[in-house]
């Protein structure tokens, strides 16, 4: 499948910011069935400075500063995509690996692929392992049991047993608090269900990105009406990163487009940065459009 994606997010301040210097994760990388053949990056007002670069996970990166005064700040990223499906839906019922067998190749560390993952189990800025949070799927992560089929479960289980609900959480918000109130958005089921894995012994990763969204039969498309989404990765020796959207009750494939991961949230900020002056207050705004092409 092609498509494009188009982000575009503003920044308004009541008075003038003076200088600023930003970092933006906005440009989608490859991935094994992921390429980007083509982007467009604009800033308004124009950069003093702009490069591209990747971070320590191999995201893409975006630095520019603006050192002229300015009210609005613009980043319009537009990116052209080759995005392949996946064969992780079809493996779940068949693959055969244990939780009790993967805790052991995480503990033995044998592998680079192992000392590599084991990075993803430890706890991370937003998201600390805990006793409560192992409790809630302690049953469905036992030894015996196969670990594909236990992420599935617990994907269905945060679609199933959560409300999703934009007003009741924020970007900082512990995946401990999103257990107790059952409510939330993509980013805090996919922060929940890391902390989950990681709770029992096992790594996971945070996704960010896209994904493709169709309207019901008969209705035309809104453009920009769609949003950055988020879902997560668990780490499986043979297999790689198996990557599970909670959100939808299903397994990334093809409609999913990622724009990079890390170990939560925080590592994979859309935009972040300092300013000097620009008053007190701002208003942000982002619209994204996936299209088919």
């Amino acid at each position: 499948m092609k498509y494009k994606v188009q982000h575009t997010t503003t920044y308004s301040y009541n008075s003038p910011v003076t200088l600023c210097y930003n970092m933006a994760h906005l440009v989608p990388r490859d991935t094994d069935n992921q390429r980007c053949f083509n982007r467009l990056v604009k800033v308004s007002p124009t950069p003093v400075y702009q490069r591209e670069s990747e971070d320590y996970y191999g995201n893409k990166t975006l630095y520019f500063s603006i050192q002229q005064p300015h009210r609005t700040l613009t980043i319009d990223v537009v990116s052209y995509l080759d995005v392949q499906p996946t064969q992780w839906q079809s493996l779940i019922s068949s693959h055969t690996l244990t939780c009790g067998e993967l805790r052991r190749f995480f503990a033995e560390g044998a592998t680079e692929e192992a000392r590599m993952a084991v990075e993803y189990s430890l706890d991370s800025l937003q998201i600390q392992r805990s006793e409560t949070l192992k409790a809630f799927v302690s049953e469905l992560f036992v030894d015996d049991k196969p670990v594909l089929q236990s992420a599935s479960e617990l994907t269905s289980k945060i679609f199933t047993d959560f409300t999703f609900d934009p007003t009741a959480t924020d970007v900082t918000t512990p995946p401990e608090h999103v257990l107790k109130q059952k409510r939330g958005v993509c980013q805090d089921y996919a922060q929940l269900a890391i902390g989950c894995l990681r709770s029992v012994g096992l790594a996971a990763r945070y996704m960010s990105g896209y994904i493709e969204t169709l309207p019901p039969e008969g209705q035309e498309r809104l453009v920009g009406a769609d949003a950055s989404h988020a879902w997560f990765a668990i780490f499986i020796p043979d297999l790689g990163w198996v990557e599970f959207d909670p959100t939808n009750n299903i397994v990334a494939s093809d409609q999913h487009i990622v724009t990079g991961w890390g170990r939560d949230y925080a590592d994979i900020t859309p935009l972040q940065g300092v300013v000097f002056e620009g008053g007190d207050t701002h208003s942000l705004s982002v619209a994204v459009d996936v299209l088919r092409i």
